[in-house]
């Protein structure tokens, strides 16, 4: 099982459980919203996991929505969960808003599976290519914002080599992904040598999508993760799967079946399609000579 480390998690399952006493209820969003006299913006909130409750608050839902004690008392222990903090909480003051839920939810999946078109996934990437790639977003962050940024995704990639309960995860890149020579020519020999060190770990699968392909499900897709949890007890899984986007306006995610199932099955078209292990590793090697070769 995977380490569950700070609120993401439970924030989430509360947020669940109240919906779903809600839904039971017959109240509305806006009706439950009315009574509560909190904003539906707050109640979307709650049930969608991204801010944590208090105790008191949680009371009064189950009271409005007739919860079985036992159930009441369930939940009211799970609301204390929602404050606990996770390790990155002492980068707040970089973390972009709302990514602190992806950063929970990454420490918690058991297996990630990731697609990506056009830049390295943070958990492969090394600081020289981090820094460029922050600089380049948003060029009014001060050296200083963009140093604790990096050290924010470096420290993300602990995950991959924690000694009991590492992810298992599977990377697919595009070939323009290491096509790309982002921060110059030299820093991308050391990211794509980095890219063949982490793909010799044995919770990493890593290939690439060489352009020969031609079209693919990921060109309709762009970038995706799809992000899995380990199960409780009865064999059930402790989250949902659910697929993460980041764009330049904001996150998605996608947690009903249906949508999981959708990109379940654009990652396994997209990776029978991609280089086996062997040969992307042998094409990595070539491009790290061609990178060196090159004088920036």
């Amino acid at each position: 099982m995977a380490a569950v480390t700070g609120s993401t998690v439970p924030r989430r399952q509360l947020g669940r459980h109240l919906r779903e006493l809600r839904m039971r209820a017959r109240f509305t969003l806006k009706a439950a919203a009315h009574e509560l006299e909190w904003s539906e913006a707050k109640m979307w909130r709650i049930e969608s996991g991204q801010t944590s409750v208090r105790s008191h608050d949680v009371r009064t839902m189950c009271e409005i929505y007739g919860a079985p004690p036992d159930l009441a008392e369930a939940l009211l222990g799970l609301a204390k969960e929602t404050k606990a903090r996770g390790w990155w909480h002492s980068y707040g003051d970089v973390i972009p808003e709302q990514f602190d839920v992806f950063i929970g939810l990454e420490e918690a999946a058991s297996e990630i599976d990731w697609y990506e078109s056009d830049l390295v996934p943070g958990l492969f990437q090394t600081a020289d290519y981090a820094r460029t790639v922050m600089h380049e977003y948003d060029p009014k962050l001060s050296p200083e914002e963009v140093g604790r940024r990096v050290a924010l995704r470096l420290a993300r990639q602990a995950l991959l080599t924690r000694p009991t309960n590492a992810a298992l995860l599977r990377v697919v890149l595009s070939e323009s992904v290491v096509r790309r020579p982002v921060g110059g020519h030299k820093a991308m020999a050391q990211q794509i040598r980095r890219m063949i060190e982490l793909s010799a770990l044995p919770v990493v699968s890593l290939r690439v999508v060489p352009f020969s392909v031609g079209f693919h499900q990921g060109v309709l897709t762009s970038q995706f993760g799809i992000l899995r949890f380990p199960t409780n007890g009865n064999g059930a899984p402790t989250e949902p799967p659910t697929v993460y986007a980041d764009g330049y306006t904001g996150d998605l995610y996608l947690d009903k079946e249906k949508e999981v199932n959708l990109y379940d099955e654009a990652f396994a078209n997209i990776w029978s399609v991609a280089l086996s292990e062997e040969a992307t590793t042998d094409l990595l090697t070539d491009l790290v000579g061609r990178y060196e070769q090159v004088q920036d």
